[in-house]
């Protein structure tokens, strides 16, 4: 195996890349009584479009979140309970790009483990099996599509994008995921369930070697054919400016997104990650000249806050929280974006800015659930998130201002709100 050491951050990670290609990832705990592994495919809620065999095959929204429901289900039983009765806890999770499987545990490491490359590698359906899980996703649909929040979300991802699969629910909806079958299932789990598609990362006091020879024996040795993939063709205009519902809250919401250049794979993805990271925090971060105004003038409170996100071929920013005068404060946001592009950031607020941020991404390291994801994050996208500080010193406070001028503007603007019925 490689072995690599991280001398500013102090850590070590072992990799090796098995014969079906499938990466292995291990950061060695010492002491540690706790060990966690995480088994994860690049393929999540905007592959809904892909090739196989020689054609194209378009897939029902919501179908990847749904494959890793039904990912437990073994010809035995449930692959969740053999977990438990071992005293792991296990569990899943899709988001837009990706399906990771994992557990946790302190004893039986090996045995869990074996278990988990088995469920997630071996599929089994069945048409009784599926349908009946359409009644399960479909109640939670509905509970997630009367949730504010969501909404709140969904349709300000809607506003931003009009050909990318983005603006797709990960979960579906109750009328797409009543096209699933088990023969779709197979299909998506032949084309990304893959070796050479996955990773595997295990963070804890283990054998890096012994990991891998278990991950050799169990797992397939054919690792399978690249896929290609269509997230569809997104035009530079957002898709609406404003989109609004009426549901039962008590106090509007809103979200103000920005329509951002996405990155190429590669350390220059990790790059724009911590650079529109820092921006967000510069222009709207709770010490930001902004939100101390905003906050004083009463135009937003303490659920104020923003983000920023990179998905397969687009990326945004976005701030919101609760508020009345939603316009007022989308204005507010850009105009304060066009003064620090234009005036510049001062010095000692972005060396205050960037040190947090340094310091958040150091503090990280401290949950294996981070570094799991972090690794395997990295692998998909072609970087080593390990080498955050040699990224974050090729960073200046005139990159960000570049960042905020560029993408902060009104032509990339949208604007969802939730309003009191």
């Amino acid at each position: 195996m490689n072995h690599s050491f991280y001398q500013r951050i102090g850590e070590s990670v072992y990799r090796e890349t098995l014969p079906n290609g499938l990466q292995v990832c291990v950061v060695p705990k010492p002491g540690f009584a706790k060990r966690y592994a995480f088994f994860a495919t690049r393929y999540g809620g905007m592959d809904t479009r892909f090739r196989l065999d020689g054609r194209w095959l378009d897939t029902p929204a919501g179908i990847a979140h749904y494959l890793e429901h039904k990912m437990f289900d073994t010809r035995e039983g449930n692959a969740l309970q053999e977990l438990a009765k071992n005293g792991a806890e296990p569990n899943a999770f899709t988001s837009n790009a990706m399906t990771g499987y994992y557990f946790s545990s302190t004893e039986h490491f090996e045995e869990n483990l074996k278990i988990l490359l088995s469920f997630v590698s071996v599929p089994y359906f069945t048409e009784e099996s599926v349908a009946k899980e359409q009644g399960i996703i479909g109640q939670e649909i509905r509970m997630i599509e009367d949730d504010p929040d969501w909404q709140l979300y969904a349709r300000m991802m809607q506003a931003l994008y009009s050909g990318s699969t983005a603006r797709t629910a990960i979960a579906g909806t109750v009328e797409s995921i009543s096209h699933i079958t088990a023969e779709t299932l197979y299909d998506c789990h032949k084309a990304f369930y893959t070796p050479s598609n996955m990773i595997l990362t295990v963070v804890g006091e283990v054998d890096p070697v012994h990991v891998a020879d278990i991950a050799r024996r169990i797992l397939p040795r054919e690792g399978g054919a690249e896929i290609p993939r269509d997230y569809g063709d997104e035009p530079e205009a957002v898709a609406q400016k404003e989109t609004s519902l009426a549901m039962e809250v008590s106090i509007p919401q809103f979200l103000t997104a920005f329509k951002c250049r996405p990155s190429e794979n590669g350390e220059a993805y990790m790059r724009t990650a911590l650079l529109g990271s820092m921006a967000c925090d510069i222009l709207l971060g709770d010490s930001s000249p902004l939100y101390l105004r905003l906050y004083n003038e009463g135009l937003i409170n303490s659920s104020f806050g923003g983000d920023f996100e990179q998905l397969p071929g687009v990326a945004l920013l976005y701030a919101g929280g609760d508020g009345k005068d939603s316009r007022a404060v989308a204005v507010e946001i850009r105009k304060e974006a066009r003064r620090l592009a234009e005036d510049g950031i001062g010095e000692d607020f972005y060396q205050q800015v960037r040190r947090a941020a340094f310091g958040s991404n150091l503090r990280g390291l401290n949950s294996f659930e981070n570094i799991a994801v972090s690794l395997t994050e990295g692998y998909f996208h072609g970087y080593d998130p390990f080498r955050f500080p040699q990224v974050f010193e090729s960073i200046t406070k005139e990159d960000v201002a570049a960042f905020l001028r560029e993408n902060i503007v009104e032509e990339r603007a949208v604007l969802s709100e939730i309003v009191p019925k």
